[in-house]
């Protein structure tokens, strides 16, 4: 399915609102799913002794993976408009992940839905439905 040049535009907005804070917004991400779903953290073995979120927050290792998985969302973002560049991007990740690194795909789901549900928190829409509305939407193309 390939997105009209409005809803790449959209995507884009959306995404820069918290791209411009990648370190804190993406350290927010890992903090909040390592908290809410602690078996995603077995996957990072340097993270593993670290056991309060105010810990995780501090970490350096933490903030920069947290900056490094902003960093590559925004590449794919800027790439939305393109298939082939986008596909460059995400094909060797997908693989990485999948077979060097033996990410569960369910994880992908995870940490997708945390962003989602940053995004939304910091677009503070005024219209809770169109909120909850767009979250499914979302979640939806997460799949």
């Amino acid at each position: 399915m390939s997105l009209s040049e409005a809803e790449v535009q959209s995507a884009r907005g959306a995404w820069e609102k918290i791209y411009v804070d990648a370190e804190d917004n993406g350290t927010a991400v890992l903090v909040r799913m390592f908290t809410e779903h602690p078996d995603t953290k077995s996957y990072f073995t340097h993270f593993k002794g670290m056991d309060s979120a105010e810990e995780m927050k501090q970490s350096d290792q933490v903030r920069g993976h947290g900056k490094k998985v902003f960093s590559a969302i925004n590449d794919m973002v800027q790439h939305l408009g393109n298939s082939e560049a986008f596909l460059g991007i995400v094909t060797p990740l997908g693989k990485k992940h999948a077979t060097q690194l033996k990410i569960d795909p369910k994880n992908f789901r995870i940490i997708c839905d945390i962003i989602l549900q940053l995004q939304l928190e910091k677009l503070k829409f005024k219209n809770k439905n169109r909120q909850e509305k767009r979250l499914t939407q979302y979640r939806y193309q997460c799949q």
